[in-house]
């Protein structure tokens, strides 16, 4: 993956059953600040931090439309379009150079 590239993601927290959708033009670097306890503080709050889904767009107003049209989207929605592409809610963060997490 080319090192700056507009995505929206989905992390997600084993404990707590939480997801959190993000952007950003960086994806290993964000996902890294999240599993460092760098990035807000409701991922920090909620150990949010599997990256189990993410998808990559042309540009960055793509992306965050397709962001706050993902938050807006019932649980369940977000569940299938994860399960869609990665049924066994794998960490993706090791497809991205990233130490897998754990939890």
């Amino acid at each position: 993956m080319r090192e700056r590239v507009p995505c929206v993601y989905l992390l997600a927290s084993a404990r707590h059953g939480t997801l959190y959708v993000g952007v950003t033009a960086a994806l290993a670097a964000r996902v890294a600040q999240h599993l460092c306890g760098n990035a807000d503080s409701f991922t920090k709050r909620y150990e949010v931090t599997r990256l189990v889904w993410y998808e990559t767009a042309e540009m960055m107003v793509d992306a965050i439309a397709a962001e706050k049209r993902i938050k807006r989207w019932p649980r369940q929605w977000k569940f299938n379009l994860i399960e869609r592409d990665n049924p066994h809610w794998d960490d993706l963060a090791a497809g991205l150079g990233l130490p897998p997490l754990r939890g």
